[in-house]
């Protein structure tokens, strides 16, 4: 299939995001799991490289790898190894970066072309608070390895939270300038799978009025087509990002993602979990590419935005 799928919203499936886990080495307080509901349950190497391989012939030029945390993995540099011989146009990871030291050159090796790095703040305090560990400067060594192995882009990804780290923004701004790394600055967001409903109303920070101010000091600002139109604004050498909540419309028209769980189910949107399509047990019994392509089919067909434009 040489043009992209569309789901029944003319959105092109341009990226597959796969959890290949929900175990984690830190516990933060406004942790989601990417939407996901919990499972001991883990796909193998070789199960992640049959969906990715019948994903490439849908379209899907992306591949990005989340968790829980994916390098708790000890496979992890033999998923990218497989993923890499398939031949996409970009693969990643989101990672808290807590063991990135130690696999960065190994990951780079491997095929792995970028990482976003889940980094709230440098104060080892407000770390601790966040995290329940004290790995900052863990992190911050895997994020110096990353960039001297030569991943690009780094990006830190970096959830801004009231009266917990919003007054550090420019102070990660300019670590982030020093080693030429992008800052994304993401807007609380909330999930069904969330276990503290309050937790958005206590600690949600506002960025609108932030953005306003980088668009007045910006050099320059694009807009990331597919990227739910998100802004990137350019300012001394820096390059920050605003990734606002996903309750907005724009998220969801620009939506070009589609994901699998940890335990190996399509999940045709973020934000539920109500319309899972089962993928595993079809690649275990080892059907057909062309019946494998028509679960993958069946899932993108599930996609609707979950908020509509009046």
């Amino acid at each position: 299939m040489e043009n992209k799928v569309k789901d029944n919203y003319e959105r092109p499936i341009i990226s597959l995001r796969i959890s290949i886990t929900n175990r984690c080495n830190v516990n933060c307080i406004y942790c989601h799991h990417d939407g996901m509901l919990n499972s001991s349950s883990e796909m193998t190497p070789d199960e992640i490289f049959q969906i990715c391989r019948i994903a490439k012939k849908i379209g899907v030029d992306k591949i990005r790898i989340s968790g829980g945390e994916p390098l708790v993995r000890r496979d992890i540099v033999e998923i990218i190894e497989k993923i890499n011989s398939i031949g996409f146009k970009d693969i990643s990871i989101t990672s808290n970066g807590i063991l990135l030291e130690k696999y960065a050159k190994a990951l780079k090796n491997a095929g792995l072309d970028r990482i976003n790095v889940s980094l709230d703040t440098l104060n080892p305090d407000t770390y601790k608070k966040i995290t329940g560990k004290d790995y900052l400067n863990k992190v911050k060594k895997g994020i110096i390895k990353a960039i001297e192995v030569g991943m690009y882009p780094v990006k830190i990804n970096m959830v801004v939270m009231n009266n917990i780290n919003h007054d550090e923004i420019m102070d990660m701004f300019e670590f982030t300038k020093e080693h030429g790394v992008i800052l994304q600055l993401i807007e609380i967001i909330e999930s069904d799978s969330c276990d503290d409903n309050d937790f958005n109303s206590q600690y949600h920070y506002n960025l609108s009025q932030f953005e306003n101010h980088l668009a007045e000091i910006a050099d320059e600002i694009k807009v990331r087509e597919f990227m739910q139109d998100r802004k990137k604004y350019f300012i001394d050498s820096g390059e920050i990002e605003i990734v606002h909540p996903v309750d907005n419309t724009d998220f969801c028209k620009n939506c070009s993602r589609l994901r699998i769980t940890p335990e190996g189910k399509i999940k045709p949107c973020l934000l539920r979990n109500d319309n899972l399509v089962d993928l595993i047990d079809y690649v275990r019994q080892g059907y057909s590419d062309e019946d494998l392509i028509n679960i993958f089919l069946e899932g993108i067909s599930k996609r609707e935005p979950f908020y509509k434009e009046n």
